[in-house]
């Protein structure tokens, strides 16, 4: 019992830390464009089910659309995933080693930055692993039926709604009934019936929504994967992909998680535990290890296989630490070094404080900068608006620089039911969610007996442009002279009319040049 109360203390205090600090910096881009999606809620998204725009909708209507209100699960769901472990852990194998599991989950940096930024990797962890406790208990309590199947189908079904890697622990369900001999009556019993019953459910929504949007998310997966570039060996992809996880978990745990892992093949059929916790991360890892053979993959993209790798390292690890000194010193130099990858990744200034300079691009730069730059671009428009007597609508090169404009923007000024306060480029390409959001380039339908304005612009489709004639401001980064193609075209003329610049510390972090456009046509047909 005492160990509990230490581990409720040790996360409970946590969680208060990480609370505090999530109004400290902007938001990253990803988290501004869910922030979006939580505006206009859908049965599915562009490249993601509906799980995060849900959870950003709850905590924003309570504590406001700012940085904490958007931020607020990550820690919440970062204390749950938390006692989650430990309370596996306990089961599987003692109180202690459930509180050390729980140590080094929370000093592994990629970990703690999902307790900061509300990414779907939040949701899709916490998902995962209550998944994969209740199907241990189901398990447990076989070959009686117990509500713990249908439990495992609605949190693989949760997670898959958050993160649809999360489907892959279908897989590992299959994996443990078939390969474990004991459990093969299991395929002839209602509880796994139920588990496939509750995940199919949870699917109609995400299935619904790209049936309607031309199944634009198999499109988007294909080409994330690399796959539609052609598949091809590439050894250096596999290198890169094997050391990113070196920093993204810090090298020591990495290291002994990857040892753990690969020593206990030889007892994968000779412990049922192994055999569970080896397949609830065998499928994922060995899916993006896969695709990293042509192009990489990014170390948070396999995180799930993480859960029960970590798990299993820590069954590896236990009795040989408890006999050995020396393997206990290891284990506190690695905790130690994942703690102050962990702090540094958070806060990077605090290198700067101890007098070492980043000469290489600084990832926390990703949540700098975007709130003053947007001021400064919100103050162009109502300089422009006072000047010609007119309001101006805003596109922007990017759907990162929309969505963090759209956010930061004091007045948002959205020109119709639905409309972001800020637009990309427009294209015939359906390129991520604002494809799919109103548009300025898009045509309202005419009511019958609406007389027809004249003039070919006004009449495609038999509908109305009411951006047609309007000028509007277009944000690119970087400071080329140009504007893209699709601007020039559709505009009478567009020029430069400013550069904005964010500066840190002497460097420059974000450079923005805005262009005045006159005189909205649409494109030539």
């Amino acid at each position: 019992m005492t160990t509990t109360r230490a581990v409720w203390f040790f996360i409970v205090a946590l969680t208060a830390i990480r609370l505090s600090m999530l109004a400290t910096t902007d938001l990253e881009f990803d988290e501004a464009h869910y922030w979006m999606w939580s505006e206009r809620l859908a049965p599915a998204y562009f490249s993601k089910g509906p799980g995060i725009a849900f959870a950003m909708c709850a905590s924003t209507a309570v504590f406001g659309a700012n940085e904490f209100g958007v931020r607020f699960f990550c820690p919440v769901l970062a204390a749950g995933t938390s006692l989650l472990l430990f309370y596996f852990a306990r089961r599987l194998f003692s109180a202690t080693a459930g509180l050390w599991a729980v140590i080094a989950l929370n000093v592994t940096p990629i970990f703690n930055l999902g307790a900061f930024l509300m990414t779907i990797d939040a949701l899709s962890i916490f998902f995962w692993l209550a998944a994969m406790f209740a199907f241990w208990l189901a398990l447990e309590r076989s070959p009686y039926f117990t509500w713990y199947w249908p439990l495992t189908g609605l949190l693989i079904g949760l997670g898959f709604l958050s993160k649809y890697t999360n489907a892959f622990e279908l897989v590992s369900v299959l994996a443990v009934l078939a390969l474990a001999p004991r459990l093969r009556r299991e395929f002839a019993r209602p509880g796994l019936c139920f588990l496939l019953a509750m995940f199919a459910l949870c699917t109609v929504p995400p299935i619904v929504w790209n049936a309607q949007h031309a199944w634009i998310t198999l499109t988007h997966l294909r080409s994330r994967g690399g796959v539609e570039q052609g598949f091809a060996f590439h050894p250096f992809e596999v290198l890169s992909f094997l050391g990113a996880h070196f920093l993204a978990y810090s090298p020591f745990l990495f290291l002994a998680i990857a040892w753990g892992v690969i020593a206990s093949w030889r007892r994968v059929n000779q412990q049922f535990k192994v055999l569970f916790l080896m397949w609830f991360g065998l499928p994922v890892f060995s899916f993006y290890l896969l695709l990293s053979i042509n192009k990489s993959a990014a170390p948070n993209w396999d995180c799930l296989a993480f859960l029960g790798f970590g798990l299993l390292a820590v069954y590896f690890w236990w009795e040989r630490l408890e006999a050995s000194v020396m393997l206990r010193l290891c284990a506190s130099v690695a905790l130690l070094v994942g703690l102050i990858m962990s702090v540094i990744a958070l806060d990077t200034d605090l290198l700067r404080t101890a007098g070492y300079q980043l000469w290489r691009s600084d990832p926390s730069d990703r949540m700098r900068g975007w709130k003053n730059a947007t001021r400064a671009v919100e103050k162009m428009r109502n300089d422009f608006e006072a000047q010609l007597s007119e309001k101006l609508f805003l596109i922007a090169d990017a759907r990162d620089r929309a969505s963090e404009i759209s956010f930061y923007l004091r007045d948002k000024r959205a020109e119709g039911p639905g409309h972001p306060p800020v637009y990309i480029t427009e294209s015939q390409d359906l390129v991520n969610q604002f494809s799919f959001w109103p548009r300025y380039d898009e045509f309202a339908e005419l009511q019958p007996g609406t007389p027809q304005p004249g003039g070919e612009v006004y009449t495609e489709e038999n509908g109305v442009n009411p951006f047609v004639g309007r000028d509007a401001l277009f944000i690119r980064a970087g400071e080329k002279e140009h504007v893209p193609h699709n601007i020039r075209a559709a505009f009478q003329s567009t020029e430069p009319v400013g550069t904005i610049e964010v500066r840190r510390y002497g460097k420059v972090l974000r450079t923005w040049q805005v262009f005045l456009c006159r005189n909205y046509r649409t494109l030539p047909l």
